[in-house]
């Protein structure tokens, strides 16, 4: 049995804390879908205050190993949130288990995701895209220092809201404490095209895979497109493995050499040769968002 783990916020946020049960939240409606879990929109019914509630169902009888993987990773990544306190990481409120399953209470981030701006027509202006690079290093940095690999950064774990100035990273869902290799069952968990070669390769990885994602992400971002483009996940894994990206400068003319230069080098195939921490890719991308005009009005 799992035991509910919670934390209380601030005196000042008594509203949320732990329920003491999954009852005790009502649904409103499904908010998204991943490959085990499902989140809703839910409210505590006694507060009135609204969460994001991540529920893994798990079907009558005795479980698969699939399920038993799935069930492990739930608990590893609410055990790494209850421990994680940082303005830039989605907060756990609550968790616990249920007749139905493992569920988590986290909590609400209004806006989108960042992969609403990966299309050519929707690229948000380099200097944002730079502040909020940073502020995702900035996250990272935090979560390495207390001994947390995130492992799938990418544009749609990025929750922003331009109106409230949020950024916030979320689904810890294949983060691991220190460094890790493969999963037990040999699979890489994660999604390639934001991976680092040492990590879809199987090798230890660290804060320089995370590094990597956000690299990926911010070329993305910068140039409508990801880093590597092929037809299948085989041609994929070899060029992440052996080829460079395209130019991130011949594609963008028009970015400061310095943002090109940074995101980059945080594709280089060798851990070792990207920048050396989430600290100093954050302070690097705030030099670069200062080198241009931030946007003042709320992008599309």
């Amino acid at each position: 049995m799992w035991a509910w783990i919670s934390r209380k916020r601030s005196d000042a946020d008594s509203s949320r804390e732990p329920s003491g049960g999954l009852d005790t939240y009502r649904i409103e409606r499904r908010i998204g879908q991943g490959a085990a879990a499902q989140v809703f929109l839910a409210q505590h019914r006694r507060s009135g205050h609204w969460v994001a509630l991540k529920l893994l169902e798990l079907g009558a009888g005795s479980a698969s190993q699939d399920q038993h993987d799935a069930l492990e990773r739930f608990r590893r990544e609410a055990t790494l949130l209850h421990s994680l306190h940082h303005p830039g990481i989605v907060a756990l409120i609550d968790a616990g288990w249920s007749e139905r399953g493992a569920w988590m209470a986290l909590e609400v981030v209004p806006g989108c995701d960042l992969s609403r701006y990966t299309q050519p027509a929707r690229l948000l202006p380099a200097p944002l895209v730079a502040r909020t690079g940073a502020r995702i290093a900035d996250a990272l940095a935090y979560a390495h220092r207390h001994g947390v690999v995130h492992r799938d950064v990418k544009p749609a774990n990025v929750l922003v809201d331009w109106a409230s100035d949020t950024v916030k990273l979320g689904d810890f869902g294949v983060a691991r404490m220190g460094e890790h290799t493969q999963t037990r069952s040999g699979v890489t968990l994660g999604s390639p095209d934001y991976m680092a070669p040492e990590q879809l390769a199987g090798a230890t990885v660290g804060a320089a895979a995370d590094v990597y994602g956000v690299g990926a992400s911010l070329y993305e971002l910068l140039a409508g497109r990801r880093p590597h483009q092929a037809d299948n996940l085989g041609a994929l894994l070899r060029a992440v493995a052996t080829e460079p990206a395209a130019d991130l400068a011949r594609l963008r003319p028009d970015l400061d050499p310095a943002l090109a230069a940074v995101v980059m080098q945080s594709l280089a195939k060798d851990p070792a040769a990207r920048p050396a921490s989430a600290d100093e890719l954050a302070a690097r991308l705030l030099v670069c968002a200062g080198n241009g005009v931030a946007r003042t009005a709320s992008p599309p």
